[in-house]
């Protein structure tokens, strides 16, 4: 089942406090959506594993700054600490990005890859896309 995720994350309800802004940028290099989301306070932190390391990637005081590259197929978020150092970068394979009720969206498309600060790349969910490759949800031609 593909995910839509929107860029504002409203839905989360482990923030308590935020601050969030967007931007639309039409340029050369870019057109799309960017965003900031600044998680003031959390009641819950999200940390992620990855084999021996443990990675909290919402926290008080983190950011997460996303970028939905209209008629592309993948979104990239960077993860932020609150020092203001890097945590991850964390790629979406998408169906779409889009926007909608005043903030950009992706269908996320089962495929994720994590790149750490270290320069290590870690694929994730490659389970679910073969699950859905198997019960033919989509074709590998439709990937393409």
């Amino acid at each position: 089942m593909l995910k839509r995720k929107n860029g504002d994350r409203a839905d989360w309800k482990r923030v308590e406090k935020r601050k969030y802004a967007q931007k639309y940028l039409n340029t050369r290099e870019f057109n799309g959506f960017i965003n900031l989301l600044n998680t003031i306070k959390v009641t819950q932190l999200l940390i992620t594993h990855y084999a021996d390391k443990e990675m909290p990637i919402v926290d008080n005081g983190g950011m997460w700054l996303q970028q939905f590259p209209l008629e592309k197929k993948y979104s990239v978020t960077t993860m932020f600490n609150a020092e203001g150092k890097i945590v991850q970068w964390h790629i979406d394979i998408c169906l779409q990005n889009g926007f909608g009720n005043g903030v950009p969206w992706m269908d996320d498309f089962y495929l994720d890859v994590v790149v750490l600060p270290s320069g290590e790349v870690i694929q994730l969910d490659e389970d679910e896309l073969e699950d859905a490759l198997s019960r033919g949800l989509f074709q590998k031609t439709y990937m393409i």
